[in-house]
């Protein structure tokens, strides 16, 4: 008799799907980073969630990813707080590669609302799949906040591993830095999301340390 899969590994093989989908793509093709952020991921990481949720667990898209608007505002200004910490650690990267501080020159206002929304777009998709698809699954599944954030967070670096070696910036000393930080911002956005069952916080932190790396890293 055929064992049955469970709802936690039919998820994992859908991320596992996806993980595959976008290393093949990240390895064959080189798009600039606005249609890799603004076309390529919300195909690739956010439709096939938002299928699986509505068509596969009969869930509505929103609850089922606790995307939630109602602590809309609270959670932008904790998010705000946050975000700081993690400014500090990409200023200290930067430090690392240039021997100073070394901001992007020339930032006109056009120049700096795309690198708000490219900022946005990263955190919307990658943590709808990390977060409000995987790590949910993870929690339900397991009721540890602590086993389901580490497993997460593993999965979250796997899944920016065909990132960190086809980005020609990161070699070296930065290469490792960025893997590290990786997991600790996923071990925060983990704990956060868990604890205040909101997606949107883990967004807009996500999307304030992106912000902070384009800002910088050059």
């Amino acid at each position: 008799m055929k064992e049955k899969i469970s709802p936690l590994q039919k998820a994992l093989n859908l991320w596992a799907t996806i993980l595959i989908i976008w290393s093949i793509y990240r390895a064959n093709f080189k798009m600039p980073e606005w249609f890799d952020e603004f076309i390529v991921k919300p195909l690739i990481f956010v439709l096939p969630v938002f299928y699986y949720v509505k068509n596969i667990e009969k869930q509505e898209i929103f609850p089922g990813l606790w995307l939630k608007l109602k602590n809309l505002l609270s959670d932008l200004l904790f998010s705000l707080i946050i975000g700081g910490l993690f400014f500090l650690s990409a200023v200290s990267a930067n430090f690392i590669k240039f021997k100073q501080l070394s901001f992007v020159n020339n930032l006109s206002l056009e120049k700096g609302l795309l690198m708000v929304l490219i900022a946005l777009a990263t955190g919307f998709s990658e943590e709808v799949l990390s977060r409000g698809f995987v790590l949910k699954r993870l929690y339900e599944d397991s009721k540890n906040i602590f086993s389901a954030s580490f497993f997460a967070s593993i999965l979250f670096f796997f899944l920016h591993v065909p990132i960190l070696f086809t980005n020609l910036k990161l070699t070296g000393n930065l290469l490792l830095f960025f893997m590290a930080t990786d997991i600790v911002l996923s071990l925060f956005n983990s704990f956060l999301f868990l604890l205040r069952e909101s997606l949107f916080l883990p967004i807009f932190i996500h999307a304030l340390y992106n912000l902070t790396l384009i800002s910088f890293i050059k």
